[in-house]
């Protein structure tokens, strides 16, 4: 992680708007089609989760602004990126854990089964430090949720994604996910775009 001057990237409008707003975080929620997914996680024997987690990521790689992210009153840059998860422990209580992202999805879900089995065991989160810009997420399949706003905290700015229970109907199955971005990260065009290639994503991968 290293401070970048605004006035020489792509943000630095949107940086002197959004930094001093009193709500900068901007939701956006999108109904998906994961009648590949599903197949693939059915087919291949793997997480549905891991691949939502991964296609997320992956899709999130193809954008300059993902690597980039407003902390307190500065903005960051960032060699790497990785997604967050929830993890229930076995004492019933949840932890977070980062996984960071590898374009090889064997790679990725190897570290996502020993990092989210470390973070079942353990009574801490399991993070990966200040070297990721991180995309936090959470999977609430116990219901079909329409549309998810998270809660704005002031102090993590990172995008989140919220995915709920899927909806199977005769030939397609889908699922709806909320995004929530800091506006000073990315405006419309680019955080559309990134729900348009998690699609594009989510229809094409292979395992």
């Amino acid at each position: 992680m290293r401070e970048v001057d605004p006035k020489t990237t792509n943000r630095a409008k949107a940086f002197e708007l959004w930094m001093n707003a009193a709500m900068p975080m901007v939701t956006m929620t999108k109904t998906f089609d994961i009648t590949h997914l599903r197949r693939l996680a059915k087919r291949k024997g793997v997480k549905l989760n891991m691949l939502m987690c991964y296609a997320v990521v992956k899709a999130a790689s193809s954008f300059k602004e993902f690597y980039m992210l407003p902390v307190k009153d500065k903005l960051m840059a960032f060699d790497n990126i990785a997604i967050n998860t929830i993890v229930m422990t076995k004492e019933g209580g949840i932890n977070t854990c980062d996984i960071p992202f590898s374009d090889d999805i064997h790679q990725f879900e190897a570290d996502y089964l020993r990092i989210t089995s470390l973070a079942e065991r353990s009574t801490e989160d399991v993070v990966l430090g200040d070297d990721y810009m991180v995309i936090g997420s959470s999977a609430l399949t116990k219901c079909e949720l329409d549309s998810v706003v998270n809660v704005y905290a002031g102090f993590w700015n990172n995008p989140f994604v919220v995915w709920s229970k899927y909806r199977k109907k005769l030939f397609r199955t889908t699922l709806s996910l909320s995004f929530q971005f800091h506006h000073t990260q990315m405006d419309g065009p680019i955080s559309t775009g990134f729900l348009n290639r998690l699609q594009e994503v989510m229809n094409s991968m292979e395992y």
